[in-house]
């Protein structure tokens, strides 16, 4: 039985290397706090850009993205992040 992919060295590395930059969210553009809790909402996770479901790759470095980790979920397999704050009315 294959193991998980995120378990696995090479993963560990590009998550290494991309938290390593410093970089803010993607989605919403504020800083990360590399010191808190890995299970906190507002914790660094790494996103990809193009969503694994929908064809992108786990390990390319160009569609790695650093991410808040509750950013990450509420996007969730969609690829445009923009706008995703917005409601739609109910009422039409």
């Amino acid at each position: 039985m294959a193991g998980n992919p995120r378990n696995g060295r090479p993963y560990r590395r590009l998550c290494t290397q991309q938290r390593a930059l410093g970089l803010p969210c993607w989605i919403c553009g504020h800083d990360i706090d590399p010191g808190l809790d890995p299970r906190d909402p507002w914790s660094w996770t790494l996103d990809h850009a193009v969503p694994l479901s929908r064809g992108g790759s786990l390990l390319d470095p160009a569609n790695a993205r650093s991410a808040h980790r509750r950013c990450n979920s509420a996007r969730g397999n969609r690829t445009d992040h923009r706008g995703q704050h917005v409601r739609s009315s109910r009422r039409w």
